[in-house]
Protein backbone atom coordinates (compact mmCIF):
# COMPACT_ATOMS: atom_id res chain seq x y z
CA UNK A 1 0.00 0.00 0.00
CA UNK A 2 0.99 3.90 -0.48
CA UNK A 3 2.68 5.35 2.67
CA UNK A 4 0.59 8.47 3.80
CA UNK A 5 2.23 11.61 4.73
CA UNK A 6 0.94 13.48 7.70
CA UNK A 7 -2.67 12.13 7.75
CA UNK A 8 -4.86 14.25 10.36
CA UNK A 9 -5.06 12.14 13.26
CA UNK A 10 -8.39 10.00 12.64
CA UNK A 11 -7.43 8.56 9.51
CA UNK A 12 -3.69 7.55 11.10
CA UNK A 13 -5.45 6.18 14.24
CA UNK A 14 -8.49 4.48 11.76
CA UNK A 15 -5.64 2.78 9.46
CA UNK A 16 -3.65 1.27 12.21
CA UNK A 17 -6.75 0.06 13.43
CA UNK A 18 -7.66 -1.83 10.40
CA UNK A 19 -4.35 -3.73 10.85
CA UNK A 20 -4.72 -5.60 13.74
CA UNK A 21 -6.60 -8.55 15.42
CA UNK A 22 -7.06 -9.50 19.26
CA UNK A 23 -4.91 -11.45 20.44
CA UNK A 24 -5.47 -15.64 21.56
CA UNK A 25 -7.29 -16.37 24.21
CA UNK A 26 -6.78 -18.41 27.46
CA UNK A 27 -8.40 -19.18 30.46
CA UNK A 28 -6.93 -17.98 33.74
CA UNK A 29 -8.59 -18.18 37.36
CA UNK A 30 -11.13 -15.45 38.62
CA UNK A 31 -9.08 -14.46 41.36
CA UNK A 32 -6.24 -13.00 38.94
CA UNK A 33 -8.94 -11.77 36.06
CA UNK A 34 -9.63 -8.31 37.54
CA UNK A 35 -8.85 -5.90 34.85
CA UNK A 36 -8.59 -8.59 31.73
CA UNK A 37 -10.76 -8.48 28.72
CA UNK A 38 -13.18 -10.95 28.42
CA UNK A 39 -13.13 -13.53 25.23
CA UNK A 40 -16.44 -14.31 24.94
CA UNK A 41 -19.95 -13.33 25.84
CA UNK A 42 -21.00 -13.84 29.30
CA UNK A 43 -24.53 -15.82 29.53
CA UNK A 44 -26.71 -16.62 32.46
CA UNK A 45 -26.38 -20.38 32.63
CA UNK A 46 -28.03 -20.17 36.19
CA UNK A 47 -30.99 -17.64 37.84
CA UNK A 48 -29.75 -15.49 40.77
CA UNK A 49 -30.57 -16.31 43.03
CA UNK A 50 -31.86 -19.86 42.33
CA UNK A 51 -34.61 -19.98 44.46
CA UNK A 52 -37.34 -17.43 46.29
CA UNK A 53 -35.62 -15.96 49.48
CA UNK A 54 -36.18 -13.72 52.15
CA UNK A 55 -34.66 -10.91 52.52
CA UNK A 56 -35.13 -10.29 56.43
CA UNK A 57 -35.14 -12.38 59.53
CA UNK A 58 -39.04 -12.98 60.08
CA UNK A 59 -42.06 -15.17 59.17
CA UNK A 60 -43.38 -16.43 55.98
CA UNK A 61 -46.83 -17.49 55.35
CA UNK A 62 -49.73 -17.05 52.75
CA UNK A 63 -50.97 -13.22 52.26
CA UNK A 64 -54.37 -15.09 51.75
CA UNK A 65 -54.25 -15.39 55.83
CA UNK A 66 -53.88 -11.46 56.28
CA UNK A 67 -56.35 -10.36 54.22
CA UNK A 68 -58.65 -8.97 57.51
CA UNK A 69 -55.85 -8.10 59.23
CA UNK A 70 -55.44 -4.94 61.36
CA UNK A 71 -53.78 -3.50 64.76
CA UNK A 72 -57.52 -3.64 65.80
CA UNK A 73 -58.24 -7.21 64.35
CA UNK A 74 -54.64 -8.90 63.95
CA UNK A 75 -54.21 -12.44 62.76
CA UNK A 76 -52.53 -15.15 64.28
CA UNK A 77 -50.70 -17.94 63.11
CA UNK A 78 -48.87 -21.54 63.90
CA UNK A 79 -45.35 -21.55 63.21
CA UNK A 80 -44.56 -24.64 61.94
CA UNK A 81 -40.72 -25.07 61.63
CA UNK A 82 -37.49 -22.55 61.47
CA UNK A 83 -35.37 -22.05 58.13
CA UNK A 84 -32.01 -21.04 58.11
CA UNK A 85 -30.25 -20.06 55.95
CA UNK A 86 -28.72 -22.70 53.40
CA UNK A 87 -31.64 -24.95 54.85
CA UNK A 88 -34.25 -26.66 52.89
CA UNK A 89 -37.76 -26.18 54.03
CA UNK A 90 -39.19 -29.41 54.91
CA UNK A 91 -43.28 -28.95 54.55
CA UNK A 92 -45.07 -26.39 53.25
CA UNK A 93 -47.05 -24.05 54.88
CA UNK A 94 -50.87 -24.34 54.87
CA UNK A 95 -53.59 -22.29 55.56
CA UNK A 96 -53.24 -20.45 59.60
CA UNK A 97 -49.51 -21.35 59.76
CA UNK A 98 -46.00 -19.66 59.15
CA UNK A 99 -42.52 -20.67 59.21
CA UNK A 100 -40.27 -18.53 60.62
CA UNK A 101 -37.22 -17.83 58.22
CA UNK A 102 -33.87 -16.23 58.28
CA UNK A 103 -32.27 -13.59 56.15
CA UNK A 104 -31.13 -15.59 52.75
CA UNK A 105 -33.59 -18.49 54.02
CA UNK A 106 -35.71 -20.09 50.94
CA UNK A 107 -39.24 -19.28 50.54
CA UNK A 108 -41.25 -23.12 51.76
CA UNK A 109 -44.00 -23.97 49.20
CA UNK A 110 -47.57 -22.47 50.17
CA UNK A 111 -45.98 -19.21 51.55
CA UNK A 112 -45.75 -15.92 49.09
CA UNK A 113 -45.51 -13.00 51.57
CA UNK A 114 -42.71 -12.40 54.67
CA UNK A 115 -43.16 -10.03 57.81
CA UNK A 116 -39.94 -9.00 59.26
CA UNK A 117 -40.07 -10.17 63.09
CA UNK A 118 -39.99 -6.40 64.38
CA UNK A 119 -43.46 -6.23 62.73
CA UNK A 120 -44.58 -9.48 64.70
CA UNK A 121 -45.44 -10.65 68.31
CA UNK A 122 -44.34 -14.19 68.44
CA UNK A 123 -43.86 -17.12 70.70
CA UNK A 124 -41.98 -20.27 70.20
CA UNK A 125 -45.69 -21.25 68.31
CA UNK A 126 -47.17 -18.77 67.06
CA UNK A 127 -46.85 -15.76 65.14
CA UNK A 128 -49.45 -12.58 65.18
CA UNK A 129 -49.69 -10.02 62.28
CA UNK A 130 -51.15 -6.29 62.65
CA UNK A 131 -51.50 -5.81 58.70
CA UNK A 132 -52.73 -7.11 55.87
CA UNK A 133 -49.82 -8.15 53.03
CA UNK A 134 -49.83 -8.50 48.91
CA UNK A 135 -48.78 -11.50 47.35
CA UNK A 136 -45.31 -11.49 46.73
CA UNK A 137 -44.00 -8.89 49.57
CA UNK A 138 -41.31 -9.07 51.01
CA UNK A 139 -40.29 -11.70 48.78
CA UNK A 140 -36.97 -12.02 46.54
CA UNK A 141 -37.89 -14.37 43.51
CA UNK A 142 -35.42 -16.70 41.73
CA UNK A 143 -33.87 -14.99 39.30
CA UNK A 144 -35.15 -11.26 40.31
CA UNK A 145 -30.87 -10.49 40.08
CA UNK A 146 -29.90 -12.96 36.93
CA UNK A 147 -32.63 -14.58 34.52
CA UNK A 148 -30.99 -17.43 32.72
CA UNK A 149 -29.90 -17.17 29.50
CA UNK A 150 -29.51 -13.37 30.07
CA UNK A 151 -25.81 -11.70 28.69
CA UNK A 152 -24.30 -9.76 31.31
CA UNK A 153 -21.08 -9.19 29.22
CA UNK A 154 -19.92 -8.89 26.04
CA UNK A 155 -16.73 -9.92 24.54
CA UNK A 156 -14.58 -7.34 24.39
CA UNK A 157 -15.24 -5.91 27.91
CA UNK A 158 -13.14 -5.58 31.10
CA UNK A 159 -13.63 -7.40 33.97
CA UNK A 160 -14.80 -5.39 36.58
CA UNK A 161 -15.87 -5.65 39.93
CA UNK A 162 -19.39 -6.52 39.30
CA UNK A 163 -17.88 -8.77 36.41
CA UNK A 164 -16.29 -10.37 38.82
CA UNK A 165 -18.95 -10.85 41.42
CA UNK A 166 -21.26 -12.62 38.70
CA UNK A 167 -18.99 -14.49 37.30
CA UNK A 168 -18.58 -16.37 41.09
CA UNK A 169 -22.15 -16.13 41.64
CA UNK A 170 -22.80 -18.72 37.89
CA UNK A 171 -20.27 -20.96 38.93
CA UNK A 172 -17.16 -19.22 36.75
CA UNK A 173 -14.19 -20.11 38.28
CA UNK A 174 -11.74 -19.80 35.19
CA UNK A 175 -13.38 -17.70 32.96
CA UNK A 176 -11.97 -16.92 29.10
CA UNK A 177 -9.96 -13.43 28.99
CA UNK A 178 -7.48 -12.77 26.29
CA UNK A 179 -3.70 -12.94 27.13
CA UNK A 180 -2.48 -10.09 28.14
CA UNK A 181 -0.54 -8.26 25.06
CA UNK A 182 2.97 -7.81 25.33
CA UNK A 183 4.32 -4.32 24.35
CA UNK A 184 8.53 -4.06 23.22
CA UNK A 185 9.93 -0.77 24.30
CA UNK A 186 12.48 0.73 22.68
CA UNK A 187 14.57 4.25 23.16
CA UNK A 188 16.89 5.65 20.78
CA UNK A 189 19.29 9.19 20.56
CA UNK A 190 23.05 9.14 21.88
CA UNK A 191 22.15 11.93 24.60
CA UNK A 192 19.67 9.48 26.49
CA UNK A 193 21.08 7.67 29.67
CA UNK A 194 19.57 5.29 31.83
CA UNK A 195 17.74 6.53 35.09
CA UNK A 196 20.42 5.57 37.31
CA UNK A 197 23.49 6.46 35.49
CA UNK A 198 25.20 10.19 36.69
CA UNK A 199 24.02 13.18 35.08
CA UNK A 200 26.48 14.33 32.67
CA UNK A 201 26.71 17.29 30.02
CA UNK A 202 24.63 16.90 26.70
CA UNK A 203 22.63 14.01 28.74
CA UNK A 204 19.14 13.58 29.14
CA UNK A 205 17.73 11.04 31.81
CA UNK A 206 15.50 8.25 29.54
CA UNK A 207 12.31 9.35 31.04
CA UNK A 208 10.05 8.02 28.03
CA UNK A 209 10.79 4.18 28.63
CA UNK A 210 9.29 5.23 32.14
CA UNK A 211 6.37 7.13 31.25
CA UNK A 212 5.40 4.40 28.50
CA UNK A 213 5.99 1.73 31.05
CA UNK A 214 2.92 3.28 33.26
CA UNK A 215 1.02 4.11 30.69
CA UNK A 216 0.94 0.69 28.81
CA UNK A 217 0.45 -0.55 32.37
CA UNK A 218 -2.79 1.31 33.12
CA UNK A 219 -3.74 0.16 29.64
CA UNK A 220 -3.35 -3.59 30.77
CA UNK A 221 -0.45 -4.73 28.69
CA UNK A 222 2.81 -5.93 29.49
CA UNK A 223 5.74 -4.19 29.03
CA UNK A 224 9.03 -5.17 27.79
CA UNK A 225 12.36 -3.17 27.78
CA UNK A 226 13.84 -4.30 24.67
CA UNK A 227 16.81 -1.44 24.98
CA UNK A 228 18.81 1.86 24.61
CA UNK A 229 19.83 1.83 20.93
CA UNK A 230 21.75 5.63 20.64
CA UNK A 231 21.97 7.09 17.20
CA UNK A 232 22.39 3.28 15.44
CA UNK A 233 20.92 2.40 12.62
CA UNK A 234 22.10 -0.77 12.94
CA UNK A 235 20.92 -1.08 16.34
CA UNK A 236 17.92 -0.03 15.73
CA UNK A 237 16.86 -2.64 13.47
CA UNK A 238 18.31 -5.12 15.03
CA UNK A 239 15.95 -4.05 18.44
CA UNK A 240 12.68 -4.36 16.68
CA UNK A 241 13.85 -7.79 14.51
CA UNK A 242 14.03 -8.86 17.95
CA UNK A 243 10.74 -7.50 19.66
CA UNK A 244 9.27 -8.46 16.56
CA UNK A 245 9.97 -11.72 17.96
CA UNK A 246 9.25 -11.49 21.28
CA UNK A 247 6.54 -9.07 21.43
CA UNK A 248 3.12 -8.08 20.13
CA UNK A 249 3.46 -4.33 19.49
CA UNK A 250 6.48 -2.05 19.74
CA UNK A 251 6.99 1.44 20.63
CA UNK A 252 9.75 3.15 19.73
CA UNK A 253 11.03 7.11 20.74
CA UNK A 254 13.32 9.35 19.32
CA UNK A 255 14.68 9.98 15.68
CA UNK A 256 11.41 10.40 13.61
CA UNK A 257 11.64 13.98 12.63
CA UNK A 258 13.76 14.60 9.41
CA UNK A 259 17.20 15.68 10.74
CA UNK A 260 20.35 14.20 10.51
CA UNK A 261 20.41 12.16 13.37
CA UNK A 262 17.11 10.53 13.00
CA UNK A 263 17.00 7.28 12.10
CA UNK A 264 14.30 5.48 12.83
CA UNK A 265 12.46 5.19 9.77
CA UNK A 266 15.66 4.33 8.19
CA UNK A 267 16.17 1.11 10.94
CA UNK A 268 12.02 0.30 10.37
CA UNK A 269 12.66 -0.09 6.53
CA UNK A 270 16.03 -2.24 7.47
CA UNK A 271 14.21 -4.20 10.01
CA UNK A 272 11.65 -5.13 7.51
CA UNK A 273 8.52 -2.86 8.16
CA UNK A 274 6.08 -2.12 6.00
CA UNK A 275 5.97 1.42 6.59
CA UNK A 276 1.85 2.95 7.05
CA UNK A 277 2.29 6.55 7.44
CA UNK A 278 4.93 9.41 8.41
CA UNK A 279 3.89 12.23 11.02
CA UNK A 280 -0.03 13.12 11.70
CA UNK A 281 -1.53 16.39 11.50
CA UNK A 282 -1.61 17.01 15.04
CA UNK A 283 0.39 19.17 17.68
CA UNK A 284 1.87 17.84 20.11
CA UNK A 285 2.97 14.90 18.90
CA UNK A 286 3.01 15.55 14.61
CA UNK A 287 6.71 13.47 14.51
CA UNK A 288 6.10 10.19 14.00
CA UNK A 289 6.00 7.04 12.17
CA UNK A 290 3.96 3.85 12.26
CA UNK A 291 4.61 0.23 10.35
CA UNK A 292 4.01 -3.06 10.93
CA UNK A 293 5.83 -5.72 11.16
CA UNK A 294 5.29 -10.00 11.00
CA UNK A 295 2.05 -8.32 11.53
CA UNK A 296 2.59 -6.73 14.74
CA UNK A 297 2.40 -2.95 14.75
CA UNK A 298 5.86 -0.75 15.05
CA UNK A 299 4.74 2.56 16.12
CA UNK A 300 7.55 4.91 16.51
CA UNK A 301 6.97 8.13 18.38
CA UNK A 302 8.94 11.63 18.87
CA UNK A 303 11.45 11.87 21.83
CA UNK A 304 10.03 14.89 23.07
CA UNK A 305 7.91 13.31 26.28
CA UNK A 306 4.50 15.35 25.77
CA UNK A 307 4.83 14.46 21.85
CA UNK A 308 5.42 10.98 22.58
CA UNK A 309 2.52 10.25 25.40
CA UNK A 310 -0.26 12.44 23.24
CA UNK A 311 0.92 10.49 20.36
CA UNK A 312 0.51 7.60 22.21
CA UNK A 313 -2.70 8.12 23.46
CA UNK A 314 -4.23 9.78 20.77
CA UNK A 315 -2.83 7.07 17.57
CA UNK A 316 -1.11 3.78 19.17
CA UNK A 317 -3.28 3.45 22.12
CA UNK A 318 -6.77 2.72 20.42
CA UNK A 319 -4.80 -0.18 17.87
CA UNK A 320 -2.72 -1.77 21.35
CA UNK A 321 -6.53 -1.93 23.05
CA UNK A 322 -7.89 -3.28 19.58
CA UNK A 323 -5.08 -5.67 19.86
CA UNK A 324 -5.63 -6.99 23.76
CA UNK A 325 -9.36 -7.37 22.57
CA UNK A 326 -11.15 -4.44 23.85
CA UNK A 327 -14.45 -3.95 22.47
CA UNK A 328 -14.53 -0.67 22.16
CA UNK A 329 -10.68 0.51 21.43
CA UNK A 330 -11.56 4.41 20.68
CA UNK A 331 -12.39 6.01 23.85
CA UNK A 332 -15.95 7.64 23.53
CA UNK A 333 -16.14 11.41 22.94
CA UNK A 334 -17.12 13.23 25.94
CA UNK A 335 -17.89 17.35 25.83
CA UNK A 336 -15.16 18.90 28.30
CA UNK A 337 -15.72 22.63 29.31
CA UNK A 338 -12.21 24.68 30.00
CA UNK A 339 -11.82 25.90 33.41
CA UNK A 340 -9.14 28.15 32.09
CA UNK A 341 -7.95 29.44 29.23
CA UNK A 342 -5.57 28.61 26.13
CA UNK A 343 -3.42 31.69 24.78
CA UNK A 344 -2.19 30.29 21.33
CA UNK A 345 -3.22 29.57 18.27
CA UNK A 346 -4.06 26.19 16.86
CA UNK A 347 -3.16 26.02 13.32
CA UNK A 348 -3.48 22.68 13.41
CA UNK A 349 -5.54 20.08 15.29
CA UNK A 350 -4.25 20.35 19.11
CA UNK A 351 -4.81 18.32 22.00
CA UNK A 352 -4.32 19.72 25.45
CA UNK A 353 -4.27 17.57 28.49
CA UNK A 354 -5.56 18.63 31.77
CA UNK A 355 -7.59 16.89 34.30
CA UNK A 356 -11.63 16.80 35.69
CA UNK A 357 -12.40 19.63 38.51
CA UNK A 358 -15.01 19.65 40.59
CA UNK A 359 -14.24 22.23 43.08
CA UNK A 360 -17.56 23.67 42.79
CA UNK A 361 -19.63 20.61 42.04
CA UNK A 362 -19.30 21.69 38.12
CA UNK A 363 -17.40 19.00 35.75
CA UNK A 364 -14.81 21.35 33.95
CA UNK A 365 -10.87 20.55 32.54
CA UNK A 366 -8.17 22.29 34.77
CA UNK A 367 -5.15 23.20 32.10
CA UNK A 368 -2.11 22.89 33.19
CA UNK A 369 0.27 25.78 33.12
CA UNK A 370 1.87 24.54 30.34
CA UNK A 371 1.19 22.56 27.58
CA UNK A 372 4.80 22.49 25.97
CA UNK A 373 6.21 19.43 23.57
CA UNK A 374 8.64 18.55 26.18
CA UNK A 375 7.04 19.62 29.12
CA UNK A 376 6.07 16.14 30.92
CA UNK A 377 5.96 17.13 34.40
CA UNK A 378 2.97 19.24 33.55
CA UNK A 379 1.22 15.44 32.42
CA UNK A 380 1.10 14.42 36.29
CA UNK A 381 -2.09 13.96 37.63
CA UNK A 382 -3.99 14.31 33.82
CA UNK A 383 -6.99 12.30 33.37
CA UNK A 384 -8.56 13.79 30.27
CA UNK A 385 -7.86 15.36 26.88
CA UNK A 386 -9.35 17.85 24.71
CA UNK A 387 -9.49 18.54 21.18
CA UNK A 388 -8.97 21.82 19.60
CA UNK A 389 -9.99 22.14 15.87
CA UNK A 390 -7.41 22.92 13.29
CA UNK A 391 -7.63 27.30 12.94
CA UNK A 392 -8.73 27.68 16.33
CA UNK A 393 -7.71 31.01 17.89
CA UNK A 394 -7.39 31.62 21.78
CA UNK A 395 -9.48 29.94 23.69
CA UNK A 396 -11.15 31.41 26.66
CA UNK A 397 -12.52 29.82 29.96
CA UNK A 398 -15.43 28.60 29.50
CA UNK A 399 -14.97 26.69 26.09
CA UNK A 400 -16.61 23.41 25.28
CA UNK A 401 -14.67 20.69 23.06
CA UNK A 402 -14.68 17.37 22.49
CA UNK A 403 -12.54 15.35 24.17
CA UNK A 404 -12.03 11.90 26.17
CA UNK A 405 -11.00 10.49 29.09
CA UNK A 406 -7.79 8.79 29.66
Amino acid sequence: MTMLQTPDYETARDLLLTRVEPVEAEEIPLEEAAGRILAADLAAEEDVPPFDRSPYDGYAFRSADTAEASREHPVTLAVTEEIAAGQVPSKPVTPGMAARVMTGAPIPEGADAVCMFEKTVFTEAEVTLFAAFRPGENIVRRGEDVRRGAVLARAGDPIDAGTAGTLAAQGIARPSVRRRIRVGLISTGDEVTEVDAPAEPGKIRNSNRYTLTAALARAGAEPVWLGLAGDDTERIAALIREGARRCDALVLTGGVSVGDYDLTPAAMDAAGCETLFRGAAIKPGMACAYGMLAGKPVCALSGNPASSLTNFYVIALPALRKLAGCREPVPAPITVTLRDGFGKKSPAVRFLRGRLDLTDGTVRMALPADQGNVVLSSGIGCDVMAVVPAGSGKLEAGTALKGFLL
